[in-house]
């Protein structure tokens, strides 16, 4: 999708994806700030996810957003956690002690992932940018994605020239766009 439209905040930037600043987790602030930064209004939502469920960068931003009449939901792993109160939408997701005491990568991030993958192709869904089963509005950003849509257009429209619908695919940039025009 389109920058903007789901933003991703990470304690410590999403610069240090790979060497993670874990600190930072502790700062009550900065979820609310690097937020701040993405123009968050009513009409947005805010997901913060904490295996524990007490991390201090989460929960800071969920209350503060909360009270400003933003919709907030969480994901988390440990039962009773003080986020579900600072979230309309709490989801629990018990996976129970991990093997590696401390290592929430391996089941309860695995799991975290999995539900935040459904919440997000609900969203998609909803945004009607997906057809039956098809991604109609995805982003030619490479050629397998932009031959997966060509080979739909292909067959949603009857068109049976590759180049052709190819041609077509790029100038309206998708799939549902190309479709529309071709009604």
């Amino acid at each position: 999708v389109e920058k903007g439209l789901v933003n991703s905040i990470l304690a410590g930037g999403m610069e240090h994806l790979i060497e993670a600043r874990e600190e930072m987790e502790d700062n009550i602030l900065e979820g609310w700030e690097r937020l701040q930064k993405e123009n968050i209004s009513v009409a947005d939502m805010v997901i913060g996810i904490a295996a524990s469920g007490t991390t201090p960068f989460v929960l800071g931003a969920l209350q503060k957003y909360r009270l400003s009449g933003i919709s907030t939901g969480c994901i988390f792993s440990n039962p009773k956690s003080p986020i579900a109160r600072d979230a309309a939408f709490p989801v629990e997701v018990i996976t129970g002690p991990e093997f590696l005491t401390g290592s929430t990568r391996m089941k309860c991030g695995k799991a975290q992932k999995m539900i935040f993958d459904m919440i997000s192709t609900t969203v998609m869904i909803k945004l009607q940018r997906v057809e039956d089963n098809q991604m109609v509005n995805v982003l030619l950003i490479n050629d397998k994605i932009t031959d997966r849509a060509v080979k739909m257009l292909m067959e949603k429209s009857g068109i049976s020239q590759y180049e052709n619908a190819k041609s077509i695919l790029l100038q309206y940039g998708s799939v549902k766009k190309a479709m529309d025009q071709l009604k």
